[in-house]
């Protein structure tokens, strides 16, 4: 890609080449289907546009060191996108359709792949719609999974930084046995109130408690959380809790460094235990926490302004199989070219 400078690219959708997309009509699933149109035609009355009917995934590939591309723990997204499918009612892809897909689109879309060296990446969104017209609520009979891809920069600009977050008690991310487990956009939808918030108070995210006692840590902002103490890699345990596979992937990585791995519930006061703390996903891979303020209690729980010793290797070392500077022992990169 001539005069682009991949180093200023932010996490926002620039037009690629081509997308591919699967219909279900009439009981079965079409052939792949190759596109340049960025746009859906669907009825008005289509209900995913009505009732929340829709669904999506996202995951990188990322231009290695060597040259070759890798697409990140695509089965795992294929496998937690059929959850999110079975859900929602409906129709649910194979995971060959979904991985074939992502191949598929990143092969023709190779010249939107970041060179290496800029911390540049291609993030690819699989995302799903119940397209059956109708009023009633009930589910979709009919469906459209498109996956696109864009390139997007480095989370961190210039390096890694911590970030301040800030505990609101007033809203609610997701109902115990609703949806939280699974990756639905009215997640995201009922989000966005207390992110904005948390904006205007100049912190970076929202710490999210759970709804029913508001006494225990499920996940900050669009991220699953952790906390770092006495050699103990702790994340939430919850029904609500989105399993993130950045998370399942840096519970490996801790094991592998000798830490014990501990999936719990984690109340609010345990924050002034942890020596490091963070939320992890696909986007930053892990943004650590310099502070969190709860609003309720005027309580302060600070961190440090640097990026703590663990979270700085979880980081490095996740980063290095993606990029290909070393060895994928957990067999977690697909090579798609």
């Amino acid at each position: 890609m001539e005069n682009l400078d991949w180093t200023s690219l932010g996490f926002n959708y620039m037009k690629t080449d081509f997308n591919v997309r699967y219909e279900f009509i009439d009981g079965k699933w079409s052939d792949m289907q190759i596109t340049s149109d960025e746009y859906i035609k669907m009825h008005m009355s289509a209900s995913c546009l009505h009732y929340g009917i829709e669904l999506f995934e996202g995951l990188k590939a990322f231009r290695g060191v060597d040259g070759k591309v890798r697409l990140f723990r695509v089965e795992e997204n294929a496998k937690r996108l059929r959850s999110s499918a079975e859900r929602l009612c409906l129709p649910v892809p194979t995971i060959e359709m979904i991985v074939n897909a992502c191949i598929e689109v990143v092969k023709r879309n190779e010249r939107f792949i970041p060179p290496y060296g800029t911390g540049a990446s291609l993030y690819l969104r699989p995302v799903m719609f119940g397209t059956t017209a109708g009023l009633g609520v009930k589910p979709a009979k009919d469906a459209l999974l498109v996956v696109y891809c864009s390139p997007v920069g480095a989370y961190f600009k210039g390096g890694i930084k911590p970030m301040e977050v800030i505990i609101d008690r007033e809203q609610d991310r997701a109902a115990p046995r609703g949806t939280g487990d699974v990756k639905v956009g009215g997640n995201y939808a009922a989000s966005i109130m207390s992110g904005e918030k948390a904006h205007q108070m100049g912190y970076s995210s929202v710490m999210y408690l759970d709804a029913a006692e508001h006494k225990y840590i499920e996940e900050c902002g669009a991220c699953n959380f952790f906390g770092i103490k006495d050699g103990k890699y702790i994340t939430p345990k919850s029904q609500s809790v989105l399993p993130s596979i950045t998370n399942k992937s840096l519970r490996q990585l801790a094991k592998d460094m000798g830490l014990e791995v501990e999936e719990r519930r984690i109340p609010v006061e345990e924050l002034s235990t942890f020596e490091e703390c963070g939320g992890c996903g696909t986007a930053a891979v892990i943004s650590p926490i310099d502070k969190i303020y709860d609003v309720d209690t005027k309580e302060t729980y600070t961190y440090g302004s640097e990026v703590g010793k663990v979270s700085l290797e979880l980081y490095t070392r996740l980063q290095d199989i993606q990029y290909g500077r070393a060895e994928d022992t957990h067999n977690w990169c697909t090579i798609v070219m």
